[in-house]
This record gives C-alpha cells, sequence and structure tokens, in this order.
C-alpha cells in the first residue's frame, strides 16, 4: 500500500490542474463576462445554466445546486472517488508524479480503487489491440475489411481481438501486478466453470469503451465464430465501478471537442456506425452501448451541447431503414421533450445502416444521410398517418384522433400550433382552426380529464419577492442596463412559480444580452410565455421601477447601479441559502471521523463566503 501523497505534490497538482480544462471534459464551457464561464451542471437537472467556472481562482460554483470546489474537488464529485484517487487522477492528466510519505516515489495505488482499475482496462486495451496483429486475429481483421475500415481506422478507435486462451488476459495482467480482485471488479477477469478465473471475452473482435476523459471503462465485443457457444452478436462489459452502460457513449472521446464547438450530436446505433460517421466527416457521433439510449445518456449530451437554447445546437437520430429503426424513432420521440435544442431523426435508404450506406455509396453520402435530417416531431406524427387511408373520411378522422395527442405533447406553444396548422394539412382537414382548438384543448388537459390548475400570481406586497419583481422588470424595461449579469441568474434564484415562468421566456428569447429592446422585445418574451405568466409580463412592463428620479448623464450611472444592485440582491439570496446549508453540512459532520469530508465542505465554504460578502456591497449601492 502507498503511503501519504505528499502535501507539496497537492498544491503542485491543483496549480497545474487548469479548472476550464478539467471541468470541459464534462460541461460545455461558454464565456459569462467578467472572466467566468459558464455551462448546465452536471450535478443536477437544469434547462438554463447556473454552473459557474472562474479559471483564474481554479474554482466552480453551481448556483442552482451550490455545489463547488476546486479541480480536485470536481474530480471527486463527478467520478465518484476519495480525494487521494482525485488527486491521483489529476497528477495523471497533467503529467506530474507523484511522491508519497513513507512510499518512495513510487506512483503504486491503493488496490481495488478506481484508478486501478482504470490502468487494468488501460493494459487490457493495448493487449488486445497488440492481438489484433496476430495471425489468430485474422477473422476479426476480415470482419473490419469488410466493412471498409483498415489497420488506420482500427488504431484510431482501438480495435482489439481477445484470443482463444481461456486465461490470457487473466495471465498477463496479474503478472503485470494487479490482483485477481481487480480484474474481476474491471469485468476483465471472471469464474469459469472450474471455479479457476478465466478471461471476459474469448475469440472475439473488441472495441474499447472510453469514458469522457478518455479513459477505458469497458469493452465491446463482436461475435465472429459460428462454433461461439455464447450466441450473442454482441457482449459488453457488466456494469462495474468504472462502467455504466446507461451512462456511457462509444466515441464520445473523439466526439467530444467537435459536439463542443458545433452544438450538435449525432446519436447511431452501432460501433461501426460510429467509425463509418466519423471516417465519412461527421465527427459528432456516438452510440450508445449494449442498451437503449436513455435519460443518462441525454444528460450526458445535453451538457456537452450547452443545450439551453431551441434556436442553437440539435440531436440527430440516425436509425436503420428497417422496421426496427423506425420503431425505436418513435421511441426517441417520447423522450424528446427532455431536449431544450432542436431534435432531428434522419433513416438510410433502403434497410441500411451508416456503415453500409458508406460502404453502397461512399462517404458523400453519409454527410448527405445527416443533411437530409427531419425533425422529430414531424417524422414521428406522419409516420402515424401512413398507418391510415387518408383519402377515406374515416381514415382521415381516425388519422386525426391519434395524431392530436402526439401534437398535443409538444411542449412550446407556438412550434404546438403550427404542427397543429400542419397536421390539419397532411390530414386534408379543412378547418384548420378547429384541430388547433382541438390540440389545444388536449394539451391543457389534465390527465383526469378536468382543467389545468393555473399558477396563481405572486403578491405585489410581498418582500421577499420584491428584489426578484425588481429584476424582472429591469431586464423587461431596460435589457440594456441589466445586461449579462441578469442572464447569468439561474431559474432557481425566482422562488415563485409565475416569476420563474417569466425569467425563463425572456431566457428562451435570448436574454436580455440578445440586443432587442422596447416592443420587440416584449414580444419576443410573450411570445415565449404560458399564457398564464402573459398578464404578469404586460404588469411587470409598465409597472414603475424605484430607479432615481433624476435625468441626465447622472441619472443613467445611478440607474445602472441601481439595476446592478438588485440583481445582485437575487443573487445574494440564493447564495445566502446554500452558504446556510453548507454551514449545516459542515455541524454534522466530524473532523475526526470524516477528515477529508470536513475539509472538502470548509474548502468549500471558504470562497462562497467571500463571494456572499462581495455581494451585500453590490446589492447595498
Amino acid at each position: 500500500m502507498a503511503g501519504r501523497i505528499r502535501d507539496s505534490d497537492i498544491v503542485e497538482v491543483r496549480d497545474r490542474a487548469r479548472i476550464d480544462e478539467v471541468v470541459g471534459d464534462y460541461v460545455a464551457l461558454r464565456p459569462a463576462g467578467a472572466g467566468s464561464l459558464k455551462g448546465l451542471c452536471p450535478f443536477h437537472d437544469e434547462k438554463s445554466p447556473s454552473f459557474n467556472v472562474r479559471p483564474s481562482h481554479g474554482t466552480f460554483h453551481c448556483f442552482g445546486c451550490a455545489e463547488g470546489g476546486d479541480a480536485i474537488a470536481f474530480i471527486q464529485k463527478i467520478e465518484v472517488v476519495g480525494f487521494v484517487e482525485a488527486v491521483e487522477r489529476l497528477a495523471d492528466k497533467v503529467g506530474f508524479q507523484l511522491t508519497y510519505e513513507g512510499g518512495g516515489s513510487s506512483v503504486q495505488r491503493d488496490r481495488g480503487t478506481k484508478t486501478r482499475l482504470l490502468e487494468a482496462n488501460k493494459r487490457a486495451a493495448e493487449f488486445y489491440a497488440a492481438q489484433l496483429r496476430t495471425p489468430e486475429a485474422a477473422p476479426a481483421v476480415q470482419f473490419l475489411t469488410s466493412r471498409g475500415f483498415d489497420a488506420a481506422a482500427a488504431s484510431t478507435f482501438g480495435c482489439g481481438y481477445a484470443p482463444a486462451g481461456w486465461d490470457v488476459l487473466t495471465k498477463h495482467l496479474l503478472s503485470a501486478g494487479f490482483s485477481l480482485d481487480e480484474l474481476t471488479k474491471a469485468g476483465l477477469s471472471k469464474e469459469g466453470s472450474r471455479g479457476s478465473p478465466i478471461d471476459r471475452f474469448h475469440r472475439r473482435l473488441l472495441w474499447p469503451i472510453r469514458d469522457r476523459g478518455g479513459e477505458v471503462v469497458g469493452f465491446g465485443a463482436r461475435r465472429l465464430h459460428d462454433d461461439d457457444k455464447i450466441e450473442a452478436k454482441y457482449l459488453n462489459t457488466s456494469d462495474s465501478p468504472v462502467y455504466r452502460k446507461s451512462s456511457v457513449l462509444f466515441g464520445l472521446d473523439l466526439a467530444k471537442q467537435e459536439i463542443v464547438k458545433r452544438r450538435q450530436v449525432v446519436v447511431v446505433e452501432g460501433y461501426t456506425d460510429v467509425m463509418a460517421m466519423h471516417l465519412a466527416g461527421v465527427p459528432t457521433a456516438v452510440a450508445s452501448c449494449g442498451t437503449a439510449f436513455g435519460a443518462d445518456h441525454i444528460s450526458v449530451i445535453r451538457r456537452l451541447i450547452g443545450d439551453d437554447s431551441f434556436d442553437m445546437g440539435e440531436v440527430i437520430y440516425t436509425f436503420d431503414g428497417d422496421a426496427a429503426g423506425q420503431a425505436a424513432a418513435l421511441k426517441a420521440f417520447e423522450g424528446e421533450q427532455t431536449f431544450a435544442t432542436q431534435t432531428f431523426v434522419t433513416i438510410a435508404p433502403d434497410g441500411q445502416d451508416p456503415c453500409e450506406l458508406r460502404q453502397s455509396h461512399g462517404d458523400t453520402a453519409v454527410r448527405d444521410l445527416v443533411a437530409r435530417r427531419e425533425p422529430i416531431y414531424e417524422f414521428a406524427i406522419r409516420s402515424v398517418l401512413r398507418e391510415y387511408d387518408l383519402d377515406a373520411a374515416e381514415g382521415r378522422v381516425a388519422a386525426l384522433q391519434r395524431a392530436v395527442p402526439m401534437v398535443a405533447k409538444i411542449k412550446r406553444e407556438d412550434l404546438r400550433d403550427e404542427y397543429a396548422r400542419r397536421l390539419a394539412g397532411w390530414t386534408s382537414w379543412d378547418d384548420i382552426g378547429m384541430v388547433v382548438r382541438r390540440v389545444r384543448e388536449s394539451a391543457g388537459a389534465a390527465p383526469e380529464g378536468g382543467r389545468r390548475r393555473a399558477t396563481p400570481p405572486p403578491p405585489k406586497d410581498d418582500p421577499r419577492l420584491h428584489v426578484q419583481r425588481e429584476a424582472l422588470k429591469a431586464a423587461l424595461q431596460v435589457p440594456a442596463l441589466a445586461g449579462p449579469s441578469y442572464d447569468e441568474l439561474p431559474e432557481a434564484a425566482f422562488t415563485h412559480p409565475a416569476l420563474a415562468g417569466v425569467h425563463r421566456a425572456m431566457q428562451i428569447a435570448g436574454g436580455v444580452s440578445a440586443g432587442i429592446s422596447g416592443q420587440p422585445w416584449l414580444e419576443a418574451v410573450m411570445a415565449e410565455c404560458t399564457p398564464e405568466v402573459r398578464p404578469l409580463v404586460s404588469e411587470l412592463a409598465v409597472e414603475p421601477m424605484e430607479l432615481p428620479r433624476r435625468t441626465g448623464s447622472r441619472f443613467d450611472g445611478e440607474a445602472a447601479r441601481y439595476v446592478g444592485s438588485v440583481i445582485a440582491g437575487v443573487r445574494l439570496a440564493l447564495v445566502e441559502a446554500q452558504v446556510t446549508e453548507l454551514k449545516s453540512r459542515l455541524q454534522r459532520t466530524n473532523p475526526v471521523e470524516d477528515p477529508d469530508g470536513y475539509h472538502q465542505l470548509f474548502g468549500d465554504l471558504v470562497p462562497l463566503e467571500q463571494y456572499r460578502i462581495a455581494l451585500r456591497s453590490l446589492a447595498a449601492r
């Protein structure tokens, strides 16, 4: 067992690890003014970004869930590892060799830790890749070649081969110093029928599956031989301390930077499809590994594309052209509303998958496949309509009954109305207004069939909401003065549902930094509001603000200071609640029994307290 990491080494790792680069492996960060960056928080679900990173301070903080700290704390929280493992991972990332007091200069790690399991997977990937160059791997090479992949492509994606021997990899890694328990935890070895340890994979083509940081966390294995006793075409590593198939995406390590840059992700179904897409010039392609594309995968993608706007970014589902692929596309429609951005579907012709399309028609055809994407709403609705005879009156009525509830699921009111009008056209229904009304009624109905309960308006004289109302009035009446600092406010800062609804509408409309003011700005916000919130927007747009009553340049300066103070006041209330929560957690933590946890909480509290003091000064102006 290794000794304690030297304190000076911890300081060195913390200084060398750039917080923006560390966080950037998990979250798309964009400038937020005043030297800070922002993105969607990786620790809780949110529609608008409240997660802030300050590279100059080396810290991060979420104003929505109160998580915060330095680069070491971030790795601890995101990877669910202890302090020592987080330091070790960052040391590997920045190329720094740690010294352990009592353990010499060795980089030996505690057995069974996630760091050790990642190292075991890395060694296994290297072993499998070397095996692909042996004569025994000829069937695997033939499989890749037959699908248009050469040695360079295999190397890019780390393809390998699991040899025929029952325990070849196991013996190789045991001789490298890993324990059998570690190999079992990592999913590389298992107990054989005779009780002896054997390899998890045999005589199969392998793809290493990497996490967002590029670490090998598992493998996908393709059947090659007819006499393989396991008939499943694909096998995947079982869930382990470092591998969760519900949140891992194949190709994400290669696609990550382009996803952030283009704000686009292309979701395909298999390993070879990812390879084909990347080689054809679509470097944003990823695939789920041995499981359906689900909620955890969506969360990963949302944070990488910075999913906070319908008009920026796109998610494209690419399914096979067979019945199963179309069914998968319709299923994707059910989960589409999780994304704020636009989602699309594209299906290759003649029942082909992207890999087959590339082989038969070349790289251009694959790029055109993505370019021909169709909005997922339109695809899902028209797929259902194709099941009916729209030339017959009975068929049109039945189709409308089936499709109206689908259109009603669309959350954006303006988009929902537009698709209601399109539905009338697709079914040749003359009374467009009737179709729109039926969709609106379906959208507004409660599950029990009753009327939807409206959100009550906020009381004007509630002192707890006074600063929030002033901030909203400033954003509506003088957006130029509210500026980017208002746009950085998270939805959680507005404690009344109606006030939060107004803030949400402004964010969807582009934010106060969009450069719109006056009536066009008010109309843009109104278009994004729910009907029950629109009267409140009108009210806040004309209600006098508590601005200075003088005129001239001095007034302009005082007005700007006032707006800045109310925005700081909104943020202050949020920060004060987070400070209170941190102090409560600190009091419940025993510094003797859990010194790491205690010091971590204290380290989070200090910068937050400093930030609170700064906000108090701004809010008091």
